[in-house]
C-alpha cells in the first residue's frame, strides 16, 4: 500500500510551521471519523438492498410456515409430517403459533448465510474496496494512524451487525404479532412467556448474534488488510464458513468441532426452551471473542506492517 506513510515523522520545523513550513495539519476527531464511516457505509446502494432483504426475510418465512401448517401440512420430520415420528426439531411448527419463536427461528436461519454475508461485504469495501478505489490514502492524509483507521472500520461492521440483527429481530417479531397477536407467546417447552419476557430473551439473542457477527467480520477484515480484491474477502469468508459447516457434519472430526465457528449456532436454540441453559450461548459468545481477538490482531500486524 503504497503512500500510506502519515505525516508523524515530518520535521518538527515543518509541522510547527516555522522556516516558511507548512502549518500543522490538526488530527480528525474520531468522533467526526466514525460519522463519517457510517455514513458512507450506508449511502452504498448494496449495503441498502441487503438490509432491505433482511428485513422481508422474516415476513416471508412467517407468511409461508403460517400458510402451511394452515394448510394441514407440517415441514418433513416434525409432529403430523411424513412418519409421524415427531423426532425432528419442531422450532418450524412452532414458528406458526408463537410471536416469539419466529424471530430467533429466522434469526438462526439467516445466521447460516445471508448474515455472514452482510458483515463481509462490509468489511470488504472497508479496506480492500477503498484501497482499490484509492481512498483509502484520504484518511492517512487527514491524518490518521492506522491502528485508528482500524478501529474506525471495525465499528463501521459492528453498526452493520447491529442494524443487520436488529432488523431481523424487529421484522420477525412484528410479523409474529400480527400473525397470532400476544396471546401465542410460548416456548417449545409449552410454557407461555410474558411480552416482557419475550423482549428479554430477543435482547439476549441480539445481542449474542451481533458478537458472533463481529467475529466473522473480524476476519473478514484481516483477510481485506491483506487483498485489493472486495471479492476476495467475501468469497474467502463465505467459503470457509461453508467449509467449516460440512466439517461440523463428520463425525469424525469430533475434536475439531469446538474450534469451528458455525459450532456456537446451536446454542440460539436454548433460549426458545424453558428453563434456559445458557451453556451453549456462553461457550459460542467465548469462541466468537477468540475469533475476534486473533481477527482484529492479524488486521492490525497487517496493515502496520504493509508497505506496498
Amino acid at each position: 500500500m503504497t503512500g500510506w506513510a502519515t505525516t508523524d515523522t515530518a520535521p518538527a520545523s515543518s509541522r510547527d510551521g516555522a522556516d516558511g513550513g507548512l502549518p500543522e495539519r490538526r488530527r480528525a476527531s474520531l468522533g467526526r471519523l466514525l460519522r463519517a464511516e457510517v455514513r458512507w457505509i450506508f449511502r452504498r446502494p448494496r449495503t441498502l438492498v441487503v438490509l432491505a432483504l433482511l428485513a422481508a426475510l422474516p415476513v416471508i418465512i412467517g407468511v409461508a410456515v403460517d400458510l402451511t401448517v394452515d394448510g394441514g401440512a407440517t415441514p418433513a420430520g416434525g409432529p403430523g409430517g411424513p412418519g409421524g415420528s415427531g423426532d425432528g426439531p419442531p422450532i418450524f411448527v412452532t414458528m406458526a403459533a408463537s410471536a416469539f419463536v419466529l424471530p430467533l427461528g429466522s434469526l438462526m436461519t439467516l445466521l447460516m448465510l445471508l448474515l455472514p454475508l452482510t458483515v463481509a461485504m462490509a468489511s470488504g469495501d472497508a479496506l480492500a474496496g477503498e484501497q482499490s478505489h484509492g481512498t483509502l490514502r484520504g484518511w492517512l492524509l487527514t491524518p490518521v494512524s492506522r491502528g485508528r483507521l482500524l478501529l474506525v472500520k471495525a465499528v463501521g461492521v459492528l453498526v452493520v451487525a447491529l442494524v443487520a440483527t436488529g432488523l431481523v429481530v424487529v421484522s420477525g417479531m412484528v410479523t409474529g404479532f400480527v400473525l397470532t397477536g400476544t396471546e401465542g407467546l410460548v416456548t417449545m417447552s409449552g410454557t407461555e412467556l410474558t411480552v416482557a419476557e419475550v423482549l428479554g430473551r430477543l435482547g439476549v439473542a441480539a445481542a449474542w448474534a451481533t458478537l458472533y457477527l463481529m467475529a466473522v467480520g473480524a476476519v473478514a477484515l484481516a483477510v481485506s488488510a491483506s487483498t485489493e480484491h472486495p471479492m476476495v474477502v467475501v468469497v474467502g469468508v463465505l467459503g470457509g464458513l461453508i467449509v467449516s459447516v460440512v466439517l461440523t457434519q463428520i463425525s469424525a472430526l469430533d475434536w475439531l468441532h469446538p474450534y469451528l465457528l458455525p459450532s456456537s449456532l446451536p446454542g440460539l436454540v436454548d433460549l426458545i426452551r424453558d428453563p434456559v441453559s445458557f451453556d451453549g450461548l456462553l461457550e459460542g459468545a467465548l469462541r466468537s471473542v477468540c475469533y475476534l481477538v486473533i481477527g482484529m490482531s492479524l488486521a492490525y500486524a497487517r496493515l502496520t506492517t504493509r508497505d506496498g
